[in-house]
């Protein structure tokens, strides 16, 4: 039977593919302009967590490959890796790379699918992906002041944070993708602030504002900006004053499939009980 789609889900199909989510034009803007003062301590930070991965992995890499969109600090910290920006096609050849490290750009990826599929297809068989993106409670303080002010001032909401994907999705995303022996785990990170303008000033200098294509062009108005600072700091501060913001921080890994690599054990086909392995009493479940 020939299924049809009806005009509302055509219409939304249709607007995914000619109106993406974020607006790359104005993200790249933004980290043009934020390498004049770049605030750069949550890229070390993604840097140091994958180093550390990457030195319990019983492997040697030669040919890795980078992906960021702040190459300035990546290059310095894989200086003998390829680096190619995070554009919506990944200038990555096929089935050349043992490794590839997606650099703390992937939230901002119009198709996170894709970009996870076009890394997979640009490692060796047994090459090795690992990526940093924020994820789901990132900026929630952010984004719950912002929202509760606009509703509050003129009864609805507008696009202001971007959404971040949760880690559970996340490590499924990997699977769709093809990686074998999938992980993900996050680091949630929080930062205090002196006030929420200094957290927005230092968003716009990692190049993390907002860029949503949905967003509001003009400036922000000056009685939301109050009213959501203040909202922010009644609900979000610590006990020296300080406003908080965390930062959670979603490290995914995973494989290329090859013929020599672990598999999983069929159901049922182990050999040995896992109560006698923990030396652990077995109590029957009744009918």
């Amino acid at each position: 039977m020939q299924s049809r789609l009806n005009p509302p889900q055509l219409h939304s199909i249709v607007r995914a593919m000619t109106h993406p989510l974020i607006d790359r034009p104005a993200l790249a803007r933004q980290r043009l302009r934020a390498q004049r003062d770049f605030a750069a301590f949550l890229h070390e930070q993604a840097i140091d967590e994958i180093k550390d991965r990457l030195s319990i992995v019983n492997k040697s890499f030669t040919q890795a490959a980078v992906v960021s969109g702040a190459p300035h600090i990546w290059h310095s910290a894989f200086m003998d890796a390829t680096h190619v920006s995070d554009d919506d096609t990944l200038d990555l050849a096929e089935g050349t790379h043992d490794l590839v490290i997606h650099g703390l750009a992937l939230h901002w990826a119009n198709d996170l699918l894709g970009q996870l599929i076009q890394a997979r297809r640009a490692l060796k068989p047994d090459g090795l992906f690992m990526a940093a993106l924020f994820g789901g409670t990132t900026l929630h303080q952010l984004r719950a002041a912002l929202a509760q002010a606009e509703s509050d001032l003129y009864g609805g909401l507008s696009p202001r944070v971007a959404p971040m994907g949760e880690i559970r999705d996340l490590g499924g995303l990997l699977q769709r993708a093809g990686f074998a022996l999938p992980v993900a785990d996050s680091l949630p990170l929080s930062v205090s602030y002196e006030t929420p303008l200094h957290l927005m000033r230092d968003l716009r200098a990692m190049g993390e504002a907002n860029v949503l294509s949905d967003r509001p062009r003009s400036p922000m108005p000056k009685a939301l900006l109050t009213r959501a600072c203040e909202i922010y700091e009644d609900t979000y501060a610590d006990k020296d004053g300080r406003i908080l913001a965390t930062f959670d921080m979603v490290f995914l890994i995973g494989w290329a499939p090859a013929p020599d690599q672990p598999q999983p054990l069929r159901p049922g086909s182990a050999s040995t009980r896992l109560a006698d392995v923990l030396g652990a009493k077995e109590t029957p479940l009744k009918d």
